[in-house]
């Protein structure tokens, strides 16, 4: 130390943890302490592979370094959980903090991390989500690294990121820029692999690379760029672009650039310390007005070439992603390690757009241009708060302006006199206060039903629900039918049973419920065994335990039913199933009237009635067509068809019947207008590209937005039915570690806005299913005051 401090050197003591036993603690402990007095300058402590070490005792010797502690680069999987436990609450003192392949599974880190300038948790597969207030405590936080990790929501993502007002480098993925030569694999040298890389078995087939290129973007300029172009592809720039298709998506995620961090030893290898980019780049005057996607990468093409060629101790590799050729140079480039949500569409231009300081992403520098085409791209495809509000006001603010405008002018003093716009109604009132809750926290309430066998005094009993519907007039009610051919109506906000049906041995799962709306009391029932009931859970016999079973009317058989609609007037019913027809029931007289044959090419999946008139309703079927359809002309045609590129799984009218909302396999959901079937609205949620991605959509309460879940996905978007963007999206997790969910079925609540149900089935090797209360106007902080008095339900509740 005294020679370093001569020479004006920064005297660094690197402490490795590797080869450390619980005997070597004391006497290393004793040096610890000792460190704040001496000349050392900075202490950085290094665990590269797996160690015998106890945890707590790490820890000490880490807290005992104190204001000192500059780097704590650990695999802290040898330490065990109290020791994340412990950092995650009490926090540390270092600069920069490496936990690679740490098992947090929600990350909360609500200890005071003040020092900390650098967070890298890349590989922590089981990382899937952030608390709230998780990142709160790292006031100089700049750089954030989570590759490979299973993070995928947007929303709760920068929620829990707008919290750190420091945040300028961010990183879900690695950027490689390679060449054509050599292996497929990734190849690295030696003198590039740093200690954020893992040592696990699962990464030695192909390493991470560490980047430690980041092009200068004053290096090269327009002049050297029109330079290195051949004379014929300078010429055709234009004629490119104008070949392209307007209609194109361009997903500037994918125009890559090789970064040239400069590594110093207060961050892993790959981050900026510096961060010193520019604000813009002298290279645009080039290609003003040309911005396809083609000449974009091609320009990214070569200066990331450049770069490589100027770089004479770095090694290039190969994977197919994207090529060019620029004078008889090859490049590529390919992305390592991303998360989940590096998949998202326009995550790039999200990320951007929602974090405002943010300089570099992914490696790759934010210029000017990449701003402001990301703000035009989420204003196109995304909602920050609902109703097109773009401000976030407080609740508190909101009512006050309701009640000054409520005060009778005469009595209103200049200061009074209200602030918003004149002739402002109590229905824009209450679209403010759902847009001032909801922006107040990405995290909705969330829990599940608890109803059990348990009210029925059958210790072992669980329902397994299979569909379910809210009561039409009555907000308090819900029936479920089960696998296991039973009917339960529920009170779901008490999640007391109000009746139960048993299957008596004559149904099997059931997979058609609906209500009549001038008998509340009613409601039929069919099950994949072609059995149909109407049950009035009014008139019905009490049994020994308190609760009653309903009284029932048994109409004709359907076989292979799948889905039953009741008319406007509750005097007739309709059911469909996996045949080509439709039958028609008298509720009244119990008979069946009719069956309409060959109404479609393949088996009609849903069949509902308009929710206006009792004469019309419309099919959907996995023949790709949806038909509208009127009783008063004998349906042998339909009134019109409307085609899908896929089979359709379900239809529905909006509550005013001027919109059809048609959902077909693999996320094709589409808002017809109801008069002729025509195109209006094209939601684009991506596809997944598989054909058993079953869709199901329907409208929130009223007919302002609309929900939508596919079970091979976890997710439930909620988009706006008269733009088509965005607003959120709801992410199912299971409750056990690893256990994946996806979404059976789901009803907006048509009681309260923002408000819907989920029915969500665990993937094998558990089948169990349950319904999912989701309140996006509240916190999920609700959870830990609903815990109390029932099951609280984990997916997505941070902790």
């Amino acid at each position: 130390a005294d020679v370093k401090k001569s020479r004006h050197e920064l005297c660094v003591l690197e402490i490795l943890l590797d080869h450390v036993k619980d005997v070597d603690f004391h006497p290393l402990l004793e040096v610890t302490r000792r460190i704040g007095d001496s000349e050392i300058e900075a202490v950085d402590v290094l665990n590269e592979s797996s160690c015998a070490l106890n945890g707590e005792y790490a820890l000490v010797l880490i807290r005992s370094i104190d204001q000192k502690l500059r780097i704590v680069d650990l695999q802290d999987l040898s330490f065990g959980k109290d020791f994340l436990r412990d950092v995650s609450q009490r926090g540390l003192q270092c600069q920069v903090l490496n936990l690679r392949s740490s098992h947090f599974r929600k990350l909360n880190l609500v200890g005071e991390f003040l020092r900390l300038h650098t967070l890298n948790l890349d590989y922590s597969t089981m990382l899937s989500s952030f608390r709230e207030d998780c990142f709160s405590s790292m006031p100089n936080l700049m750089c954030l690294s989570m590759c490979e990790t299973r993070i995928s929501n947007l929303w709760t993502t920068i929620a829990a990121l707008s919290k750190l007002p420091s945040l300028v480098e961010l990183r879900f993925q690695n950027w490689i820029c390679c060449n054509d030569v050599g292996s497929s694999g990734s190849s690295v040298g030696d003198d590039q692999t740093g200690p954020s890389q893992p040592s696990n078995a699962s990464h030695l087939e192909m390493p991470p690379i560490s980047l430690n290129l980041l092009i200068d973007l004053d290096v090269m300029t327009e002049q050297a760029i029109r330079n290195l172009l051949p004379f014929s592809m300078n010429q055709n720039f234009q004629n490119a672009n104008e070949d392209s298709s307007d209609d194109s998506e361009v997903d500037f995620s994918i125009h890559l650039e090789n970064d040239q961090l400069d590594s110093s030893h207060s961050a892993p290898p790959g981050w900026n310390r510096e961060i010193n980019l520019p604000s813009e780049v002298n290279l645009w005057p080039l290609i003003t007005g040309f911005f396809s996607c083609f000449v974009y990468s091609i320009l990214w093409g070569i200066k990331a070439t450049s770069a490589a060629l100027s770089n004479q101790n770095g090694e290039e590799s190969s994977e197919g992603a994207i090529s060019g050729h620029v004078a008889d140079v090859s490049f590529k480039y390919i992305s390592e390690h991303a998360s989940p949500i590096c998949f998202e569409q326009h995550y790039r231009e999200f990320m951007i757009a929602s974090i405002p300081q943010l300089r570099v992403l992914d490696n790759l520098p934010i210029r000017n241009i990449d701003r402001e085409m990301a703000n035009l791209t989420f204003f196109k495809h995304f909602e920050r708060l609902p109703y097109r509000r773009s401000d976030k006001e407080s609740v508190v603010s909101i009512l006050q302006k309701r009640e000054i405008r409520a005060i009778p002018s005469s009595f209103r003093t200049q200061k009074q006199m209200p602030m918003d716009p004149v002739g402002k109604s109590q229905h824009s009132y209450a679209r403010s206060l759902c847009a001032a809750k909801m922006g107040s926290s990405a995290w909705p309430y969330m829990h599940s039903l608890s109803i059990s066998g348990n009210d029925l005094g059958d210790e072992n009993g669980s329902f397994r629900p299979r569909q379910f519907e809210y009561h039409p007039t009555n907000s308090s009610l819900m029936v479920f039918g089960t696998l296991d051919g039973e009917v339960v109506v529920v009170n779901h906000e008490k999640q007391k049973i109000v009746s139960y049906i048993p299957s008596f041995g004559t149904m099997n799962s059931v997979l058609g419920l609906c209500w009549l709306k001038h008998f509340p009391s009613r409601l039929i029932a069919g099950s994949d065994n072609g059995s149909l009931k109407l049950y009035d859970i009014q008139h019905f016999p009490s049994t020994s335990n308190g609760l009653r079973t309903a009284s029932s009317v048994t109409f004709d058989e359907f076989d292979q039913l799948t889905s039953v609609h009741v008319n406007s007037t509750d005097e007739l019913f309709l059911a469909s199933g996996y045949s080509k027809n439709v039958a028609l029931y008298d509720i009244n007289s119990g008979r069946r009237l009719q069956v309409f044959t060959d109404m479609h090419q393949e088996h009609i999946n849903v069949v509902k009635f308009s929710n206006r008139s009792p004469s019309i309703f419309a099919t959907s079927s996995f023949d790709q067509d949806i038909k509208m359809w009127d009783l008063r002309q004998k349906p042998i045609r339909p009134c019109y068809t409307a085609t899908s590129s896929k089979g359709n799984v379900m239809v529905c009218f909006s509550p005013d019947d001027h919109y059809l909302l048609a959902s077909a396999v693999d996320n094709e959901v589409k808002q017809l207008l109801a008069a002729d079937g025509s195109l209006h609205l094209d939601f684009q949620i991506p596809a997944t590209g598989s054909s058993q991605n079953y869709t199901r959509s329907y409208y929130l309460n009223g007919k302002d937005y609309i929900i939508s879940g596919s079970c091979d996905e976890h997710v439930v978007r909620v988009c706006c039915a008269q733009t088509g963007r965005r607003l959120r999206d709801i992410s199912l997790e299971g409750k056990a570690s690893g256990s994946s969910m996806f979404v059976q079925s789901l009803r907006g609540d048509p009681f309260r806005p923002f408000n819907m149900s989920i029915l969500a089935a665990y993937t094998r090797p558990s089948s169990k299913s349950e319904i999912v209360k989701v309140n996006l106007l509240a916190s999920s902080e609700c959870n830990k005051e609903a815990s109390s008095g029932g099951s609280s339900f984990p997916f997505n509740s941070m902790g």
